[in-house]
């Protein structure tokens, strides 16, 4: 075991050396050997995850030239080279590598990956030694990540109220800038803020001329420092995927930053965070350029984007912010793992690639950052986490293809539907409406002796305690007799299908009846204002009088006995003996509630503004 163990070690040390050296130096040596020893580590892992002896003789197998890798591997060894994967996104991007190959990693595929990378490190590097935004960004250090709008024929549409500037979009790791076109030039560049504190938010908006929303190709910006929101739109032929990519990318900066702030992290580690948000930027600009069997989805290839989506995300999140803490501890106190086990730290790595970020990057890092994302035969705490947000995370992805497959269209077809699921409560509540009109005598008496024991011994909670004890046996039990058989489908029976005009009609039906019960309900609340400011001195004399007598005897009632009292009069009203008198009270009542008129009220509509900014 000390002997595969210490061979596994020496591997891993020899991977991150040569991450130290350049990601071109990688590029070639992946081609040679990388793929060896990943399907090498793939096949022990198979056999034992404790690198059991028995194991060894794989270490000196012969691999084919052409020899694949699977997922398992790949996500054990990608994650020490921090600008390839990272533990959290690694499956997701393995997936979209694999899907045309069945699920196995191909060389030629892995190194058109790495050609993107490349060409992603080179553009990161050519737009950030540029003068673009020299003078903004010179405080703060910060590097560009994308530039669009420069193009004529893909544009940058700013739009502020009714203003719409063509322009040029620039995103850092700290801010968005805007720079407006004029005829030879740009103007000075607007800056949106993505790192402090500005209760901002993106999201999805429509366009369109004149104010229309006609067109999904825009995203919409808004800060406590902005008195409007600005939309900036991205137009595009088809399709909408240039706004996703952009708005998966700020996203990326902005949850980065509300992380950092959450859990102040400060100095070496905030760096860190930072370079991992970039190299996650970098990663996604490489998987644009190579065509898959499966769409690209930006937020899944995104750090920060994955654990705003998936469930227990901000559990892996707490995961991080406890190994960076940990990390800058031991950093502080130059202790060592115990675990023996080192790789290359997000800021070593953007050293060798040639640029510098931020104010801490030059410390001195004698033997690099303890790992925490990969570890030899153990899982780390993130690992856990992840995979245990990936695991419920399918629990809800499968649970929203059932949702979604037993949706059905048409107002009509939804409500035979809804008819069929409440059958039980509406044939329970027609029970009790026929309990409480007395219907069956012999039923009604039976009904309202027990419950009004149960009252008087004040043994309510405990029926409402067995309720609920018997659902849950049922519950139970019927897991147990249903283990293995087929769920049975729900049958609901169609109605006679609708055309669009009785669709419409329908529609307009339930909006006038929506309509009737709104103002039946202001009408009700314009009534109680006028009782209770006394606008009709007459009746609400009586309404007072009946509230007085109610709080004397509410105070000096027992609250059973209150209860109590409140049930038999309202049970019993409809019973044989108190049919004719109970009639004669709700006469009188609604003849008393139809006599007081309504509060007046006046409606003011509200002076438009319609000067232009």
């Amino acid at each position: 075991m000390g002997f595969v163990k210490e061979k596994f070690i020496k591997l891993i040390r020899a991977l991150y050396l040569i991450t130290a050296e350049s990601l071109t130096f990688l590029h070639v040596y992946f081609k040679k050997t990388l793929m060896r020893r990943l399907q090498m580590l793939q096949k022990i892992h198979h056999g034992s995850r404790c690198c059991q002896p028995a194991f060894h003789g794989y270490l000196i197998m012969q691999i084919d030239e052409d020899a694949t890798v699977g997922i398992e591997a790949f996500s054990r060894i990608v994650p020490a080279v921090p600008i390839i994967a990272d533990v959290i996104i690694s499956d997701y991007i393995f997936e979209f590598l694999t899907a045309s190959t069945g699920g196995r990693l191909q060389f030629s595929t892995f190194e058109k990956y790495l050609s993107g990378l490349e060409r992603a490190v080179r553009k990161l590097k050519s737009q950030s030694e540029s003068s673009l935004l020299s003078s903004q960004r010179s405080g703060r250090g910060e590097r560009v990540l994308e530039v669009d709008g420069t193009v004529t024929t893909q544009p940058v549409l700013q739009h502020v109220g009714i203003s719409t500037w063509p322009g040029r979009l620039t995103l850092t790791d700290h801010a968005m800038y805007f720079e407006a076109l004029r005829v030879v030039s740009y103007d000075k560049p607007t800056v949106y803020e993505l790192a402090d504190d500005l209760k901002q938010f993106v999201k999805p908006e429509l366009t369109g001329p004149w104010g229309t929303r006609l067109f999904d190709k825009a995203f919409l910006y808004k800060s406590v420092s902005l008195s409007d929101a600005i939309v900036m739109e991205l137009p595009e032929l088809k399709g909408h995927a240039r706004r996703d990519y952009w708005l998966a990318i700020i996203r990326e900066i902005l949850y980065a930053h509300r992380f950092i702030r959450k859990f102040q992290i400060t100095g070496v580690e905030r760096d860190e965070i930072l370079l991992k948000t970039i190299f996650g930027i970098l990663r996604v600009q490489a998987l644009k350029d190579i065509s898959s069997a499966i769409p690209l989805s930006f937020e899944a290839g995104l750090m920060f984007n994955v654990c705003d989506q998936l469930p227990g995300g901000d559990r892996i999140l707490e995961t991080i912010a406890t190994r960076s803490t940990t990390r800058e501890l031991d950093r502080n106190s130059n202790t060592m793992s115990t675990s023996g086990m080192y790789s290359i730290s997000a800021s070593t790595m953007a050293s060798s690639l040639g640029f510098v970020f931020g104010t801490s990057s030059n410390v001195p890092n004698k033997s690099g950052i303890i790992v925490g994302d990969v570890s030899v035969g153990e899982l780390t705490p993130l690992e856990k986490a992840v995979k245990e947000s990936r695991s419920n995370y399918k629990m809800v992805t499968n649970a929203q293809a059932a949702v979604d497959g037993v949706k059905v269209e048409g107002i009509d077809t939804n409500l035979a539907v809804m008819k069929e699921l409440i059958f039980p409560v509406t044939e329970l509540g027609n029970r009790l409406v026929k309990l409480f009109y007395w219907e069956e005598p012999v039923k009604s008496l039976a009904f309202c002796l027990v419950f009004t024991y149960v009252i008087y011994m004040g043994w309510f909670s405990y029926v409402l305690a067995l309720l609920l004890a018997f659902l849950a046996l049922f519950m139970m039990v019927t897991r147990c007799c249903s283990r293995g058989r087929p769920v049975d489908e729900f049958k609901v029976t169609a109605p006679p299908p609708m055309n669009t005009m009785e669709q419409l009609l329908a529609v307009q039906n339930a909006i006038s009846q929506a309509e009737e019960l709104i103002q039946d309900g202001n009408v009700v609340l314009l009534k109680l204002r006028g009782l209770l400011l006394s606008i009709f001195p007459q009746a609400s004399d009586r309404f007072a009088v009946a509230l007085g007598m109610s709080a004397v005897f509410v105070a000096f009632v027992p609250i059973r006995f209150v209860v109590l009292l409140v049930f038999l009069e309202e049970f019993t009203k409809y019973s044989p003996m108190r049919r004719s008198s109970t009639e004669r009270w709700n006469r009188r009542l609604r003849e008393w509630w139809f006599s007081i008129p309504a509060a007046p009220i006046v409606l003011e509509k509200l002076k438009e503004d319609k000067k232009k900014k």
